[in-house]
């Protein structure tokens, strides 16, 4: 039944992100005006005495729901698309999203109990993952190449956010939820993962962020609507909260991100790279897959 609803979880959020990113209109109604009404007429109501109940909550959908808008300015006003210093905005978003979640992993790391009604088992694990996410921000690299899509979609392709970064991201997130939301990791760290991952791997290529934000943003606002769903409920996958298992879900995400710092670190100094400014992989085959077809293209060397 889990499974079941698991699937339902990962097709809605995909579909609704197909929606939005297809229709401008579509978008300002998921991303502007279905918030109002939810914050003004919904979300009092569901949220007080739930753990969506917490500042980490409120501060991750009104965060993700600005970069929504904030992509959407960048896609469809041409003139913003020309200033470098907006094409930080992506970037930027993300690393605050992210050191959101590695302030809560800290805060957790002494929890042992019920925390904001929900179960948490803090320990290393949690300082772990708060460095891999530190890490996941700081290899974050590329952004002046950003560019708009000329097609009907006008999609925000990032081509230097190449396929490792997005792994160990995946990775460095589940193992938040698992650590800090452990029963929200199935779908929240499973599903909902998924349902960027596989349009940016196999869809709509170089879109990562895009989708991350959409999906996200449906994820959060849904979970505030319904808290219970994931943590308390029939469709509950509750997790064994095993230190054993709270240790390697950390390491792996530790693990993954310092091979990608290591191996970014290798690839500005054999280019002599500028990380600030520069694209680090440009000479890369998946790069050359989703770059800015009127620019020209260097050499594939890997």
């Amino acid at each position: 039944m889990q499974w079941l609803m698991f699937l339902v979880v990962l097709g809605s959020l995909m579909l609704a992100n197909e929606i939005s990113r297809r229709s401008l209109w579509a978008a300002i109604a998921c991303f502007a005006i279905l918030p109002l009404g939810l914050l003004l007429f919904v979300w009092p109501n569901t949220v007080p005495g739930t753990h969506a109940d917490t500042w980490f909550h409120y501060a991750k959908v009104y965060s993700v729901l600005i970069a929504c808008l904030g992509f959407l300015l960048l896609r469809y006003v041409p003139r913003l698309q020309k200033n470098k210093f907006l094409l930080f905005f992506p970037a930027l978003i993300l690393a605050v999203n992210i050191f959101e979640a590695v302030m809560r992993d800290f805060e957790l790391a002494g929890a042992n109990g019920i925390v904001d009604n929900i179960m948490v088992v803090g320990g290393p694990w949690n300082y772990m993952n708060g460095v891999a996410g530190i890490l996941n921000i700081l290899t974050i690299c590329g952004w002046a190449g950003i560019y708009i899509t000329r097609d009907k979609t006008q999609d925000m392709i990032w081509p230097d956010m190449m396929w490792f970064w997005i792994i160990a991201y995946d990775l460095w997130n589940f193992a938040y939820v698992y650590n800090c939301v452990g029963a929200s990791s199935f779908y929240a760290g499973g599903a909902l993962l998924l349902s960027c991952t596989i349009p940016a791997f196999f869809m709509c290529k170089g879109a990562w962020l895009q989708h991350r934000a959409h999906t996200l943003a449906f994820w959060m606002m849904f979970i505030m609507v319904a808290p219970n769903f994931s943590t308390y409920s029939q469709w509950t996958v509750q997790p064994s909260y095993e230190p054993t298992a709270l240790f390697l879900v950390s390491f792996l995400s530790l693990a993954a991100n310092i091979a990608v710092a290591v191996y970014q670190v290798r690839v500005i100094y054999k280019r002599r790279l500028n990380p600030l400014t520069d694209e680090l992989y440009s000479d890369h085959a998946k790069y050359q897959e989703v770059a800015d077809p009127m620019l020209s293209k260097p050499a594939v060397t890997a």
